[in-house]
C-alpha cells in the first residue's frame, strides 16, 4: 500500500509546525524522517497515522492492504507501552482480541509474531522480567501481529543502549525483508536512518518543510559490508550537512528556553 501526503501544513495556535509537505511512500518502502529538534517529525507522523488532522492538505492510502491485515496503520513507540500485568503473549495478542478467528488462528498469529522477533521462549514472561531491548521486541511483535499496511515508528530505539540498538536494527531489517511493510521511521539518529531506510526525508527547522530526500542505494542486508562503507559514510555526511546548521540553531533555542 502506498502512502500519499499532499500539501500538508499544520499549526498549533499561532505556531506553524509544518508547511506544505508533499511525500509519497511506495508500497514496501521504508522512509526515514530526520531533522533538527522541533521540526515537526512526530507531528507529521501523527498526521500520517490519522491521530491528528492537518490544518491543510490531506493524507491518503492507495493500493490493497496485505493479506490478513487487521489494522491498516500501526504504531511502534519509544516507551514500549506494554501492560505489566499481561505476559509477553498476552501483550502481543491484545490488538487481536476484538477480531474473529477460526480455530486457533489467534494463537498462530501470536506464535508467528513471537518467532519472528525472537521471543518464542519468552511467551509466558512478564514485562518486568525483560530487558529494555526485549520489551521493545514485544512492542514490535504486537505491531506486526496485526499485519499492518503501514507501520509508523516514532524513535523506537532511542531509549536503548548502543549495543541493543544494533541488535534491534538487525531484527527490523530481517522483519522488513520478510514482511515488506510500508514504513515511516522517525529518528534523530543518522546512523539508524542510513541503516534502515530506502530513502531519508530531511525536514527543515520549524516550520518543517522538505529540504531534500536522499536515497540509500544499497540493499538493507548489505549495508554493514566493508565494500559499501565509503558510500554509506558519504550518505551519512550528506545528511549531516543538510541539518547541522539548523540543528545548532535549534539547540541554542532550546537552551535559551530552559
Amino acid at each position: 500500500m502506498d502512502l500519499i501526503v499532499e500539501g500538508v501544513s499544520h499549526r498549533y495556535g499561532e505556531v506553524q509546525a509544518l508547511d506544505d509537505i508533499n511525500l509519497r511512500v511506495a508500497d514496501g518502502e521504508t522512509l526515514a524522517l530526520i531533522g533538527p529538534s522541533g521540526c515537526g517529525k512526530s507531528t507529521l507522523l501523527s498526521i500520517m497515522g490519522g491521530i491528528l488532522a492537518p490544518s491543510e492538505g490531506r493524507v491518503a492510502a492507495e493500493g490493497a492492504a496485505p493479506d490478513g491485515c487487521l489494522n491498516p496503520f500501526t504504531y511502534i513507540f519509544q516507551d514500549f507501552a506494554l501492560l505489566p500485568w499481561r505476559t509477553v503473549a498476552g501483550n502481543v495478542g491484545l490488538p487481536l482480541e476484538h477480531h474473529r478467528f477460526d480455530g486457533d488462528g489467534r494463537a498462530r498469529r501470536i506464535a508467528e509474531a513471537l518467532s519472528l522477533t525472537g521471543l518464542g521462549e519468552f511467551a509466558d514472561a512478564y514485562p518486568k522480567q525483560l530487558s529494555g531491548g526485549m520489551r521493545q521486541r514485544v512492542g514490535i511483535a504486537r505491531a506486526i501481529a496485526v499485519r499492518p499496511a503501514l507501520l509508523l515508528l516514532d524513535e523506537p530505539l532511542s531509549a536503548l543502549d548502543a549495543q541493543t540498538r544494533e541488535l534491534l536494527m538487525e531484527d527490523l531489517i530481517r522483519i522488513w525483508a520478510r514482511e515488506r511493510t510500508t514504513s515511516v521511521y522517525v529518528t534523530h539518529n543518522l546512523n539508524e536512518a542510513v541503516r534502515l531506510a530506502d530513502r531519508v526525508a530531511v525536514l527543515s527547522r520549524r516550520p518543517g518543510r522538505i529540504k531534500e530526500i536522499v536515497s540509500v542505494p544499497v540493499p538493507l542486508d548489505e549495508r554493514t559490508e566493508r565494500r559499501h562503507a565509503d558510500l554509506i559514510e558519504t550518505i551519512r555526511e550528506q545528511l549531516w550537512r543538510l541539518i547541522v546548521d539548523e540543528a545548532k540553531d535549534a539547540d541554542r533555542e532550546l537552551e535559551s528556553v530552559a
